[in-house]
């Protein structure tokens, strides 16, 4: 069976077009087929201090695999690209690449190890821009709110 798995992407270390195109490319060689990607939106650190500013990107992608086993898949992608440890207890670090999942199909979910829809996405500007380029009708399934309604009470604020 197929789902639909909305992507948010994000790099503040190198060649940060670079970084994304690479990562694009090998979300669809490890995970499906690419349906839909935003442009590349830049972005100011968000939770840490740092000199390097961030680019951003969401993607749609439909794949075979469970939650988990796509969890695993961006993981690995990030520890191919040269990510060595994901952020813990919220302390955030400058990154070569970062991929979480920010919606899958409609479904809502929260284990130690994935939580979807993705706990922080409402309250993030450079998760929320992007995502409403690609999907600005889709709606949260736990908020019940549109991407696009989503976007624009966070801009208001």
């Amino acid at each position: 069976m197929m789902h639909r798995a909305y992507l948010g992407l994000g790099t503040n270390l190198g060649d940060r077009a670079a970084n994304l195109d690479r990562a694009i490319a090998l979300l669809q060689q490890q995970v499906g087929m690419l349906m839909k990607r935003s442009t590349y939106i830049p972005s100011k650190p968000w939770g840490f201090s740092s000199d390097n500013d961030f680019l951003n990107a969401a993607v749609l992608v439909e794949s075979r695999l469970a939650p988990l086993e796509l969890l695993r898949a961006t993981q690995a992608i990030e520890r191919q690209m040269g990510r060595t440890a994901k952020s813990r207890d919220a302390q955030y670090a400058d990154r070569v690449i970062d991929i979480d999942i920010l919606l899958y199909d409609n479904l809502q979910c929260a284990t130690p190890e994935l939580t979807i829809p993705h706990p922080l996405m409402a309250q993030r500007d450079f998760v929320l821009c992007p995502l409403a380029e690609i999907a600005p009708r889709k709606r949260h399934p736990a908020l019940g709110k549109t991407i696009a309604q989503l976007k624009k009470e966070l801009l208001k604020n």
